[in-house]
C-alpha cells in the first residue's frame, strides 16, 4: 500500500505536507506511510478514499485494471463538491450559514427567477471554457 499512497500523492501533485494537511495529520506519518515504516489505520485508509475520491480496493490492493480515483456522474460530482463546501465545523461557522441560507433562498424562488440565475451560471460557466479554449 506504501507504493499507492506515493503515487496518489504524486497523482495530485501534492507535498507530503500538503497531503498530510488535507487529511490533518503530519506530514511524518505521510513520510511513514509512504516507505512502508507504518501502515496506515482503517479509518486514514477510509480518510484518504472519501477526501481524495479514491477507489479503495486499488489503495488497499492495487491492481493494473483497477482505477485509482472513483468515477463520479455529473451530478455525484456535484454533490460531493456541495458536502465538501458545506462539511460543518459545529462552531458556527458563518461561511456555512451563508451557504446554505442561499440554497433555501434559491430553493424559495419562482421557476421563472430560477432559470434567470440557472442562465446567468451557465453564462459564466461558458465563459471560462472560452477562456480555457484560447489559452
Amino acid at each position: 500500500m506504501n507504493e499507492r499512497i506515493k503515487a496518489l500523492r504524486k497523482e495530485l501533485n501534492l507535498t507530503q505536507q500538503e497531503f498530510a494537511d488535507r487529511l490533518g495529520t503530519s506530514r511524518g506519518n505521510i513520510g511513514s506511510y509512504e516507505v512502508g515504516k507504518s501502515a496506515p489505520s482503517d479509518a486514514v485508509i477510509s480518510l484518504i478514499c472519501k477526501t481524495f475520491r479514491v477507489n479503495e480496493d486499488w489503495l488497499r490492493n492495487g491492481g493494473d485494471s483497477d482505477k485509482m480515483f472513483i468515477e463520479l456522474s455529473p451530478m455525484q460530482e456535484v454533490g460531493y463538491y456541495v458536502e465538501d463546501l458545506l462539511e460543518y465545523d459545529g462552531n458556527g461557522n458563518a461561511f456555512y450559514d451563508a451557504i446554505i441560507e442561499m440554497m433555501k433562498t434559491y430553493h424559495s424562488l419562482d421557476d421563472k427567477s430560477k432559470t434567470v440565475i440557472r442562465e446567468y451560471f451557465k453564462n459564466v460557466a461558458d465563459g471560462i471554457k472560452n477562456k480555457e479554449e484560447k489559452a
